[in-house]
């Protein structure tokens, strides 16, 4: 069976998006790696599955390049916004999110981010505002879960860490028990960050959006910052606001960037067997 795909990235963290409404496709952990793989496959940092969805307008399913299906991607859910145009509303498993076109690129409402240490998770309870916990001379990260779960440490020089080398340490320690993504920050304007992410089954990334979010999130929790900011990552930059908490609790999450669509084409299913 001839399966289509476009190939899609947001500031170069960049996927395969396969529409499963057009052509239904069994996406199992192992097809979803060798379709990621860059040597022997498409090459893409996450699979990106759309399906039917009974609670929104379309169910958004996300796979690693390693294979794991994870609950969101900030950087994906443009993709996807741009790819469907106009406003819509996308389900994921970490939550129900909204998509729609501006001026400056694709706006997604990521829902309200979530502190609690049993919500992130971690292993026992704790201040996830500043974890006493470290790894060398990363020390005392917040704890946040923006559909999946972050630790921002805010370092005096992001390009100077060993990222690659500490990244894989901190997301497969036991404190994380779903692993976590890994950001390093440095505060270089009163609203504007400088971010580095080790993303949990992709390794380095060009562009993390929830990592974005989970960092701005971090920054103005700590009063770092205001609250609406421009993250710059390798890739390039994305403005994050923060909504006033409201009686309900913490207020929604918009993100704003670019994303752009690199080319479409086809593969034979059965050379990527499920």
């Amino acid at each position: 069976m001839r399966v289509p795909f476009r190939k899609m990235h947001g500031l170069g963290n960049d996927f395969v998006v396969i529409d499963g409404r057009e052509t239904p496709l069994a996406v199992t952990p192992a097809r979803a790696a060798s379709l990621a793989d860059r040597h022997t496959g498409i090459g893409c940092d996450q699979l990106i599955l759309l399906e039917p969805s009974t609670l929104a307008d379309v169910r958004m399913r996300i796979f690693n390049a390693d294979g794991g299906e994870v609950e969101a991607c900030g950087n994906a859910s443009r993709a996807v916004g741009l790819m469907l145009g106009g406003e819509q509303r996308i389900e994921t498993a970490g939550g129900i999110i909204a998509s729609a076109a501006t001026a400056d690129g694709i706006a997604v409402d990521m829902g309200a981010p979530r502190f609690g240490w049993n919500e992130i998770p971690v292993a026992y309870a704790m201040d996830t505002l500043a974890m006493p916990v470290g790894w060398e001379d990363l020390a005392g990260p917040a704890g946040v879960n923006v559909g999946n779960p972050h630790a921002v440490f805010f370092v005096p020089d992001q390009a100077a860490v060993d990222l690659a080398r500490l990244g894989p340490l901190i997301e497969h320690d036991p404190l994380f028990p779903d692993r976590i993504n890994v950001n390093v920050a440095t505060i270089t304007g009163p609203d504007r960050i400088a971010l580095r992410v080790w993303e949990r089954g992709v390794g380095l990334t060009r562009a993390c959006g929830t990592g974005a979010c989970a960092t701005a999130v971090a920054a103005m929790r700590r009063k770092l910052t205001g609250r609406r900011v421009t993250v710059d990552l390798p890739g390039g930059s994305l403005t994050i606001a923060w909504a006033q908490n409201s009686e309900q609790g913490p207020g929604t999450i918009t993100m704003t960037g670019p994303a752009t669509l690199s080319f479409e084409g086809w593969f034979d299913d059965a050379e990527y067997p499920a």
